[in-house]
């Protein structure tokens, strides 16, 4: 297996930054503390929607994670790291991702609803920081073969948006659902409503690990998409989610995070053709129709 990733498959975490909030949403009240005003603008948000959401927009969000699973042209997993690890500062993590993307050579990105979320944020983040990144930034030539086109699947592939038919559907249980289709762990205790909290609380290591968890998942997913794409036969992937999990194995050695994601692995098996198989305990698939 080649070690150069051809894709690089990606998750990241990120908090709202109170001081820009107090800021913009609420001038007159210098006084407020940063997570004071964070507190106030999701009680605001909350509000104005009629008790559905409190989440800020992510132009307030800086990037205090990032997990990358390293990918090779065979689909192989090379491995999964962390960004800026244990310093986690935004403008590192930005550099690194952006710099890492560049160093080898423009791989395809790979998320799960990155093109609505986790992109918006690390194209913000570099302009909040002023770090050039002309190669995806890139708007000469034909619009459709720009990095940020959303049809240039080279450029990035949202499997969100895969599975979703470019928006033509929405994955009602997003990554969680999807995951666990194929025997991935799926959310196990940390989830990502609670990354602010334990940010504020100092837990930065806790929110770096359910990041990668979060990228092994959505290896999982690449995986099952290539096998609808024809790219790889079901013996094929499940050959390499056997790879990946000896990776796992290996990093659950020293990575607490990874030994719990070992032990909600789930073996997936394709059922037979008895239609009972779609009403078990375990993961659901088919062969055919």
């Amino acid at each position: 297996m080649n070690d150069r990733p051809a894709f690089l498959i990606f998750d990241i975490e990120t908090v709202v930054d109170g001081r820009l909030v107090q800021r913009i949403r609420f001038p007159d009240e210098p006084q407020l503390t940063p997570a004071q005003a964070v507190a106030k603008e999701r009680a605001r948000l909350l509000e104005t929607s009629g008790g559905k959401s409190d989440f800020v927009a992510h132009t307030f969000h800086v990037p205090v994670s990032v997990a990358i699973a390293k990918v090779a042209e065979d689909f192989g997993l090379i491995e999964v790291r962390t960004l800026d690890r244990p310093k986690f500062r935004p403008q590192m993590i930005t550099k690194q991702f952006w710099k890492g993307w560049l160093g080898y050579d423009k791989p395809t990105l790979v998320t799960f609803n990155g093109r609505f979320f986790d992109l918006p944020v690390l194209e913000l983040a570099a302009y909040r920081y002023g770090i050039a990144v002309p190669a995806w930034f890139n708007a000469v030539g034909s619009q459709y073969q720009q990095p940020r086109n959303r049809f240039n699947t080279q450029a990035h592939l949202d499997l969100q948006d895969f599975l979703g038919n470019q928006g033509a559907t929405s994955i009602n249980g997003g990554l969680n659902l999807v995951s666990r289709l194929v025997g991935g762990a799926g959310k196990m205790g940390t989830k990502g409503d609670m990354v602010q909290e334990l940010w504020e609380r100092g837990e930065r290591e806790r929110i770096d690990d359910y990041c990668m968890c979060d990228a092994l998942d959505t290896y999982l997913v690449f995986l099952r998409t290539r096998v609808l794409t024809g790219h790889l036969s079901l013996t094929q992937e499940r050959q390499l989610v056997a790879r990946a999990r000896t990776w796992i194995t290996s990093a659950a050695e020293h990575n607490v995070a990874m030994a719990q994601y070992a032990n909600h692995l789930a073996e997936w098996t394709a059922p037979g053709d008895d239609e009972d198989a779609f009403f078990t305990d375990g993961p659901v698939s088919t062969d055919g129709p």
